[in-house]
């Protein structure tokens, strides 16, 4: 009786080992899946501030502008 007892424990281990195995696998998918994200967005960002630095800010101001004709 003791044998059953002590194969049905290892064979509870071996099937919590394996379903962590599994859950480990997948974690890690996701992360490198995350990784590829966010060295896409830090690309975007890259060129959104570089775009954003050529843009002259300056134009935009309501002090540079002259008034309108009817002032």
């Amino acid at each position: 009786m003791p044998d059953k007892d002590q194969e049905q424990r290892l064979s509870d281990i071996e099937m919590r080992v394996a379903f962590q195995e599994d859950t480990l696998d997948k974690l890690s998918d996701v992360i490198a899946e995350q990784d590829r994200i966010i060295i896409d967005l830090r690309r975007a960002i890259t060129l959104l501030n570089d775009q954003l630095k050529k843009v002259d800010t300056r134009q935009d101001l309501p002090g540079d502008e002259p008034p309108p004709p009817h002032y």
